[in-house]
């Protein structure tokens, strides 16, 4: 449970890269009492324990949500892209420790004597036996290594399952984003055209204007009614896939997003490329991975020496017959035993050596061919949000002024008459896609900066060195 309220507030603090996972038996030390009782249960199974601010006891996301509330939302409810399955691998793993380091069962058994041995002091009947088996020095350490380096790689693939999680919620909230400012642009333009669709009417009843225009003007009218009832009717499918990232019923409505202002942040490809190396979840489950594979070739070079096991048998002794009866007549024997078990079968032994170093030397070869391509991965993304920011300052700075500039003079130059309609219809045309030109590069631009901090398994801090909680504000 503790460990619920730990993610809740690392969501609200757009924390990215999880907590590291130490090694061997240190880290489940560090856990708890033993390591089958961490984690105790699952941080995103049921319900918080405890409700973060924002959110009505944790069941309902508030009347104004921001990015922050749909992520909280998203890792306190379960099932969220195979996000449990994951946590319950994680914990699974743990629990495999204490199994691994544990010493076998002892061994108990019962010998009835069908044909009695006579002896000097009486008969033997029954005889009881207890024994243990102690592995060779060191085969216990090391299996409770292999398994603690299999538990840190299911707590990777965790904390990978989460931060997809949180890249599919960004990346559909920056979407429904665009479309309500798609929307919103295009019904300015749809009340602006309707105005300019009057002035050609009244001109044209004046006989300053030409019927033409008026046709120009509605069959733009009716262009840009038709790309305002798609934008409209998009809304379902894109709630829809924002609630499904977050476990919500698909239906469930859901308010227009606030604003997105583009953070400026500080990133540069050497960064980024040492931030994926040592911070990427899936890299550093290989790394578990390949420890792992290490400490069970350990173990199978440890399997040329024997294991010991050593016991104690006590026989029941019946009383002799007749009439003479020695001093120590009827007395139970007591015998101690030890034994080892001959590990002479070399092939055996030297073909699990050569599958265990060749687990190994793939879990490298898979590691290496990971890195690879995750590296082109980030180099894509990074190009793609750099060609979304060029793009952002070009429509944002540059472009939309001169539009906005060029619709003024063709609207003053119209109704002075030196003007056509033709150029009027094209210069709103012209600021209508750079507007929405410039959303959807402020969008994409987010969405492959959320894809970046994916990568790299940590928030990219901003220009100024610190961290931004993902919390759109209010244009």
């Amino acid at each position: 449970m503790r460990l619920r309220a730990i993610m809740a507030s690392a969501v609200s603090l757009g924390v990215f890269g999880g907590c590291d996972v130490g090694g061997g038996e240190d880290w489940f030390a560090r856990q708890g009492p033993t390591p089958a009782t961490a984690p105790a249960r699952s941080p995103i199974a049921r319900g918080p324990t405890a409700a973060p601010a924002g959110l009505a006891g944790g069941a309902e996301l508030p009347t104004e949500p921001a990015l922050a509330d749909y992520l909280r939302y998203a890792a306190l409810h379960d099932r969220n892209q195979g996000l449990e399955a994951a946590f319950n691998r994680w914990r699974a793993a743990v629990a495999r420790v204490p199994q691994v380091k544990a010493l076998p069962d002892p061994r108990f058994t019962y010998r009835y004597f069908i044909e009695q041995v006579e002896t000097r002091v009486g008969a033997q009947r029954q005889s009881f036996g207890l024994s243990q088996t102690f592995p060779w020095f060191g085969k216990l350490a090391v299996r409770g290594d292999a398994a603690a380096a299999a538990a840190r790689a299911e707590h990777q693939r965790y904390q990978a399952r989460k931060l997809a999680l949180f890249h599919d919620v960004k990346r559909a909230y920056y979407e429904y984003y665009y479309l309500a400012q798609a929307i919103s642009v295009t019904e300015e333009n749809v009340r602006l055209l309707k105005l300019l669709e009057g002035v050609a009417r009244a001109r044209y009843r004046a006989d300053a204007g030409s019927h033409p225009d008026v046709i120009r003007a509605q069959v733009e009218l009716g262009k840009l009614d038709d790309r305002l009832r798609a934008l409209r009717e998009l809304r379902g499918p894109i709630t829809a896939r924002l609630n499904a990232a977050m476990n919500r019923p698909i239906g469930a409505p859901l308010p227009w997003p606030k604003a997105v202002p583009p953070r400026p942040v500080a990133v540069t490809e050497g960064r980024l490329l040492a931030w994926l190396a040592e911070g990427n979840p899936e890299l550093r489950a290989m790394d578990a991975e390949i420890a792992r594979d290490e400490q069970r070739l350990a173990l199978a070079r440890k399997e040329y020496y024997p294991d010991i096991t050593v016991g104690v048998d006590y026989i029941d002794t019946a009383t002799t017959v007749g009439a003479a009866h020695p001093g120590d007549d009827g007395k139970d024997p007591v015998v101690a035993t030890v034994s080892v078990n001959l590990p002479v079968w070399r092939d055996r032994l030297d073909a699990g050596v050569r599958e265990a170093r060749h687990r190994h030397l793939a879990a490298l070869h898979e590691k290496a061919q990971k890195a690879n391509a995750l590296a082109a991965d980030l180099k894509m993304a990074l190009y793609r949000f750099r060609d979304a920011d060029r793009k952002l300052a070009l429509y944002r700075d540059i472009l939309l002024p001169k539009a906005r500039e060029s619709f003024k003079v063709t609207r003053a130059a119209y109704r002075a008459g030196t003007a056509g309609f033709t150029d009027l219809i094209d210069a709103q045309r012209i600021l209508l896609e750079f507007d929405l030109a410039a959303e959807r590069a402020l969008a994409d631009r987010a969405g492959h900066l959320a894809r970046l901090e994916m990568l790299v398994g940590r928030e990219i801090p901003s220009e100024n060195g610190t961290s931004s909680p993902d919390k759109p504000t209010t244009k």
